[in-house]
């Protein structure tokens, strides 16, 4: 993701340019630890591009609504309790991680914590993998006529000697989508993990293709998604036909990589009906024989600096990266322009030419602005926001000094104990080793779209950078913008300083980590899998840590004992950090002043507990704090080098869309395969010390509520069992089918293990360590999903559940009757608004789409169809932003009107929300029109711009563009006849 995506306002303001809400659990329960019950309380769990934001990560096999949840929990708890699987699991002992995938019901990942699934062999690693899944067949949820449809891929052997193996899956004589067999096999032979959600005797329907019958139309329609001007295929677009499997059935599909669009993206489109299936956002925020080619470049930033603010000479051909007779900055690993147009092609007058033969020796040349404090006190400026074009002033300098970068980093990730080599995916235009898959080095783009507004950058090219990452032998695309602004003034309008992010070390690495994590953290067909919630948050930190890991190596940052100081981005504006809440270093408890604890209400650094509370609700910005601070002690435990190795080889064992406990898993397992295991009880002290511990758990990378321990794990473990019933409290009835899960992966089997109430509303989980939880989840169809703690003794515990009834539920039969504005569905269209998940919602237009300014706010309504009449005891609204859009964008001034039959309608409750009541499901008490409620219209009558008439024309917050509401929920009694 983007480093900051709006400007103006606080510094907080601009850590949360992105808020999605927690998922709602907003009904009391009642747990105890035997029977009988004891009351406990619950914990309350295409879109037209603007401002530099792009339409978000979309999985339709997954989903984040609560029957989607639902659906999958209850598919993993039955596929788990196969009596093959248990044998498996019992037979891999305590540590084993037996994870089923919710779409498929086959494992996404089969590991142990503390060693390997096989002993020694000496067969060929994809043997031993393949032998152990054909020994297992019944407990993976397949049959033998499955493996024939696996196609071998790619045998990556790491720079630790471990082989990554995967098989893509073909049906019908077209491949399948995501699903596949991944493997890791060390160098003695030993299995270490296996999985990939392969999926079983899949049935291929016929398909009209009557949408999309062509990759042309595919293309088209994928552009249409994402919101580019222009729907025309690009010359870097690429389709093709594939089967796209979910728990409902078979979709013959395109799938699209949009490298030409301005927001890149893989998508798989239903050929059918031209629905979008899934969406991978893939830009994320940040020799000559005797004759050499050199240049200047800062090895930090410029400025008053102790160490890297001098412009030093740099012989590029020694280095490897440019040819001896070069004219433009375009080598193996990288080509540099200065992409001013923003139309990804790089002119002539782009290029960088040298300043003399082979030497490209561009000097800044300092801007010294009236009225800016930060210009040449101490870091200098390198334009005017106020003067068209004064930007070609240093443009040939940037372009230079961003190749250093890319090529320096590049050479740093390829080499030991890192090791992003060719055969790992690297970029590079040509593969010395003849290993993975060659051209696709970097597009470097700098000063982009710089002249997209009569010599100066529109507001989408501004305050950013980003890196887009295709699989591997496509191209990736880095860009670097300009800072602060045009026609604000400073601090107050934009608190960024009028500088280039290009001549920013920590920008260019953080972004080019992106690539790293991109193409390490992949499914059988190397497609990355990071989602957008945990898995979004660890890919922001990984950039952000090995960023800064390498500074502090170099001796660029500082990172003083018993100080905090490994501060990010500090060129961006005098010093104050405004992208990055606290410092990297920030202990738990600690009490200096930088360690400020963001909107959590505590000093010191971060934990697992504080996620989704950094900004005051998920951002992968914020979030990303939590996990980048608990690498940061690793590393302080363990050494960089070390450190760097497990980070690394983690990520190539993650199982798809990773959650913080996912990664601290798979650097378990890492610790595994690279050290034999020596540090496993260094690392569980760490990450329990982050709040990581043995008994915390997340239902999926998807879960922006995990639950939090601080417990390293027991020296033995007792098992017991959870059981209770779950009933209605407005009918007093049981209610069946509802799913009871326990969020834990420490080990002893089954991952989040999952029970399903029976016709009498009962449930059981057996197996569970005897310990104290902090969430028992439960989740249904039309029902609000609630979690209490629970304490499990040896004699285990009872835990008895009432759920409350959400008439506007989708998933309970509500509907959307009527809507004005843009529908932005899938995943931000009107019917998001009643998903049941506060994670999704509804985003519409400020605006009428017709030319109304920007300073005038036009009403947006949704209609809910009920489904049957209810007398109203409560409606239930979220007002966050939601779609990648920022705060601001939040619902504010709001009118509820209810409706016996659409045509009398009774006003029942207005008023405004604030930023307090973000994140959360508002209660309100209708004053009228309570009784015999079949329709219920809520109207967005104003956001939370702040003096929205006067900030707007400058467009400078989200919602001055969009208004958005995460969730509306109702809540009462069916009327009576």
């Amino acid at each position: 993701m983007s480093r900051s995506t709006t400007t103006g306002g606080s510094a907080l303001a601009l850590a949360a340019c992105v808020l999605a809400g927690v998922t709602g659990l907003s009904v009391t329960g009642s747990s105890a630890a035997t029977a009988p019950s004891a009351t406990a309380s619950p914990v309350v769990e295409s879109r037209p591009s603007t401002q530099g934001e792009a339409r978000g990560f979309l999985d339709t096999r997954r989903g984040t609504s609560t029957a989607s949840v639902s659906a999958g929990l209850r598919l993993a708890s039955t596929a788990a309790r196969r009596p093959a699987a248990r044998a498996l699991q019992r037979s891999l002992g305590e540590s084993a991680l037996f994870d089923v995938d919710g779409s498929t019901g086959t494992p996404r990942l089969v590991a142990k914590l503390d060693g390997y699934l096989t002993g020694t062999s000496k067969r060929p690693a994809k043997d031993v993998a393949l032998g152990f899944v054909r020994s297992h067949l019944w407990a993976f949820g397949l049959v033998a006529a499955d493996l024939d449809t696996l196609r071998f891929r790619k045998d990556y052997v790491d720079i630790s000697g471990v082989h990554h193996l995967s098989w893509t899956q073909t049906v019908g004589g077209m491949p399948v989508f995501g699903n596949g067999l991944q493997a890791s096999v060390n160098s003695r032979g030993r299995l270490l993990t296996v999985g990939g959600a392969p999926v079983s005797a899949t049935v291929v329907t016929r398909s009209t293709g009557r949408r999309l019958a062509t990759s042309g139309q595919a293309i088209s329609a994928a552009r249409r998604d994402t919101g580019e001007a222009s729907a025309a295929p690009g010359p870097r677009d690429v389709a093709r036909r594939v089967l796209f499997v979910t728990r409902a059935g078979t979709h013959v599909g395109w799938q699209t990589v949009t490298m030409s669009a301005a927001e890149p993206a893989v998508s798989v489109l239903d050929a059918d009906t031209g629905r979008t299936l899934f969406r991978q956002p893939l830009q994320a925020d940040a020799s000559g024989g005797d004759r050499h080619a050199t240049g200047l470049a800062y090895p930090f930033f410029p400025g008053k600096t102790p160490r890297g603010g001098t412009q030093v000479k740099v012989d590029f051909t020694a280095q490897g990266w440019l040819g001896g007779n070069a004219t433009r900055l375009s080598g193996n690993n990288s080509h540099a322009w200065s992409d001013v147009n923003d139309d990804d092609r790089a002119q002539s007058s782009e290029e960088a030419g040298p300043s003399a033969p082979r030497t490209w020796n561009h000097r800044l040349k300092p801007f010294h602005l009236s009225g800016v404090s930060f210009c040449d006190n101490p870091w200098p400026c390198s334009w005017n926001p106020d003067v068209p074009y004064s930007w070609r002033t240093n443009r040939r300098q940037n372009v230079t000094q961003v190749f250093y970068f890319v090529n320096r980093f590049h050479d740093h990730l390829l080499k030991a104990p890192i090791g992003f080599t060719e055969s790992a995916g690297n970029f590079q235009r040509v593969n010395y080793t003849h290993k993975g898959k060659a051209g696709d080095a970097v597009d470097t783009q700098t000063d982009d779209g710089a002249n997209t507004a009569a010599g100066l950058p529109d507001g989408a090219h501004i305050d950013n950078a980003n890196m887009s990452t295709p699989p591997d032998g496509m191209r990736p695309t880095m860009q670097m913008y300009l800072q602060h602004q045009p026609g604000t003034t400073y601090p107050d309008g934009d608190p960024f300083a009028p500088t280039n992010v290009g001549d920013e070390a920590d920008t260019v690495y953080h972004e080019y980590t992106h690539g790293l994590s991109n193409r390490l953290v992949v499914d059988a067909r190397g497609i990355s899998t990071l989602g957008g919630v945990q898995a979004g948050s660890m890919g922001e930190a990984w950039s952000d840590w090995y960023a800064m890991d390498y500074l502090v190596a170099q001796g660029l940052q500082a990172d003083q004992k018993g100080k905090v100081d490994v501060v990010l981005f500090k060129y961006d504006g005098e010093g104050v950090y405004y992208d990055r809440t606290e410092p990297l270093d920030c202990k738990v408890g600690s009490k200096a002043a930088r360690c400020n604890g963001g909107l959590t209400g505590h000093l010191g650094g971060y934990t697992y507990r504080d996620y989704a509370q950094v900004v005051g609700s998920p951002e992968v910005h914020s979030d990303g704090e939590i996990w980048a601070q608990s690498l940061w002690d690793l590393r302080d435990a363990l050494g960089s080098a070390k450190t760097e190795s497990l980070v690394t080889r983690a990520m190539e064992l993650a199982p798809s869309n990773p959650s913080f406990l996912d990664m601290r898993n798979a650097i378990l397992m890492a610790d595994t395969a690279v050290f034999s295991g020596r540090d496993r009880t260094r690392i569980w002290q760490v990450f329990a010390h982050r709040g990581m511990g043995y008994y915390a758990g997340s239902l999926g990378g998807d879960d922006a509520a995990p639950s939090w321990d601080f417990h390293t794990p027991p020296a033995s473990t007792t098992k017991a069992h959870i059981q209770g019933t779950v009933s209605d409290p407005g009918t007093g009835q049981p209610v069946a089918g509802i799913a009871v899960s326990l969020p834990f992966q420490g080990g002893n089997g089954v991952v989040n293990p999952t029970a399903v109430t029976d016709a009498q509303g009962d449930y059981e989980i057996s197996g569970v360590p005897v310990g104290s939880y902090k969430r028992l989840v439960v989740t249904g169809s039309g029902y609000d999903r609630v979690a209490v703690p629970v304490t499990v003794t040896s004699g285990g515990a009872v835990v008895d559940f009432e759920v409350r009834r959400d008439w506007a539920a989708s998933s309970g039969g509500a509907s959307v009757y009527l809507f004005n504005g843009p529908d932005y569905g899938p995943e931000c269209g009107p019917e998001q608004a009643i998903d049941g998940s506060q994670v999704t919602g509804w985003s519409s237009t400020t605006g009428d789409n017709a030319g109304t300014p920007t300073n005038v706010f036009v009403d947006k309504f949704v209609t809910v169809d009920l489904g049957v009449p209810v007398d109203v005891s409560e409606f239930g609204v979220d007002p966050s932003a939601t779609c990648g859009d920022g705060g601001s964008a939040s619902l504010g001034d709001y009118l509820i009107e209810t409706s016996p039959d659409n045509n009398t309608w009774t006003p029942a409750q207005q008023g405004t929300f604030g930023v307090a009541d973000r994140g959360r499901v508002n209660l309100l008490t209708p004053t009228d029109g309570a009784a015999g409620v079949r329709f219920v219209r809520l109207t967005m009558k104003g956001n939370q711009t702040p003096d929205f008439a006067t900030s707007c024309p400058g467009g400078a917050y989200s919602g001055c563009s969009y208004t958005d509401l995460s969730e509306l929920e109702v809540y009462g009694a069916p009327s009576a006849p």
